[in-house]
């Protein structure tokens, strides 16, 4: 008797090529590991934009995957291919250095300063209105296309961060847990907050299979998701995970408000609004305890990895603007966000 997976728990079958280098990757993953030519992927040391960049985006998230959930039908021997990690570390190289650059240096400050400077970042970050155009005019197919594009984190919602817990001890570990805990729903799957995304997506009629959304995603949404994977699989970057958690929830509680409001301006009930209702009260206390228990105490342990944590809290914050724009732009212009599949058909 055969035994069908479950689509929304993974793992996810395998997408499109967006390039020569994850068209070369995604064959070899259909067939048993083995080494990867030596000069796969060396187009990516010179691409003019890595973050927008489709192959090398795609790339690095066929990598990283291989640490969450796999790939259906690909062999777990992948994960460690020392190939392939070097491909991914060969992808990783100008991908750090653009969300560095992107982000820019981050300011000299004391330990004790660092709950502070956190919140300079946050209350100088003049991103694109997104929340505020969900809210007040997008209409339904715009607010399905933003749930498209946030579905490839909210249905793995907490897990890259989780990557720190076993890298962190004291103070900032105690806080993590306290936050993580409250994600995973305090070990309660109706209350877990990839559930009640799920929950969210299967009211606006969207297929609620785990990475379900990947080819229609656009590089800039993989960016997104792949800055975490980079800082949670690196122990070199925990001060840069944690200061991008930091960041995430200390600019939550009002975009989370204007998206709820945003569904039911739509008609929808507070069944499909408790995704974001739950992070209006959950993430405003969140925000002290990441700010002062978990990158105050982080930086107390480890006065080192305060220029860390500020870069991972501006790298969120610049990403998600680059994000933002996209979508707005293409709104603007009266386009999708999305890739189009004629665009994925003709990669396929």
């Amino acid at each position: 008797m055969s035994v069908v997976a479950d689509r929304r728990y993974g793992p996810a079958p395998l997408p499109a090529a967006r390039g020569p280098v994850s068209a070369a990757l995604l064959a070899a993953l259909r067939d048993t590991p083995r080494e990867l030519p030596a000069g796969l992927g060396a187009a990516f040391d010179a691409v003019a934009a890595p973050l927008t960049d489709e192959d090398l985006q795609l790339t690095l998230f066929l990598c990283y995957e291989l640490h969450y959930r796999g790939w259906s039908g690909v062999d777990e021997a992948w994960e460690w291919e020392p190939s392939l990690l070097a491909l991914r570390a060969r992808a990783e190289r100008p991908f750090e250095a653009a969300l560095r650059e992107l982000a820019g240096p981050p300011p000299a400050v004391l330990p004790a300063a660092v709950p502070g400077a956190l919140a300079d970042l946050v209350s100088a970050d003049d991103g694109p209105p997104l929340a505020a155009a969900l809210q007040r005019r997008a209409d339904l197919d715009r607010f399905r296309e933003f749930v498209t594009h946030r579905s490839i984190y909210h249905l793995r919602e907490a897990d890259p961060h989780s990557w720190a817990l076993p890298r962190l001890g004291g103070p900032a570990k105690a806080a993590l847990v306290e936050i993580q805990t409250d994600e995973y729903g305090n070990g309660r799957l109706d209350r877990m907050h990839a559930e009640l995304f799920r929950t969210t997506m299967d009211r606006l009629g969207l297929d609620t299979g785990y990475a379900a959304h990947l080819d229609r995603v656009p590089a800039v949404t993989l960016a997104t998701n792949n800055l975490m994977s980079l800082f949670g699989l690196h122990r070199r970057l925990r001060g840069a995970l944690l200061g991008h958690l930091a960041a995430y929830e200390m600019t939550s509680s009002l975009p989370n408000r204007r998206y709820g409001n945003g569904l039911r301006r739509l008609g929808f009930d507070a069944v499909a609004t408790r995704f974001y209702d739950e992070h209006v009260e959950a993430d405003a206390v969140h925000e002290q305890i990441a700010a002062y228990d978990m990158c105050g105490g982080l930086v107390r342990a480890e006065p080192a990895l305060a220029s860390d944590l500020l870069f991972g809290a501006a790298a969120a914050l610049a990403v998600d603007a680059l994000f933002a724009a996209h979508l707005l732009d293409a709104w603007s212009a009266g386009e999708s966000s999305l890739r189009p599949p004629t665009q994925i058909l003709a990669a396929a």
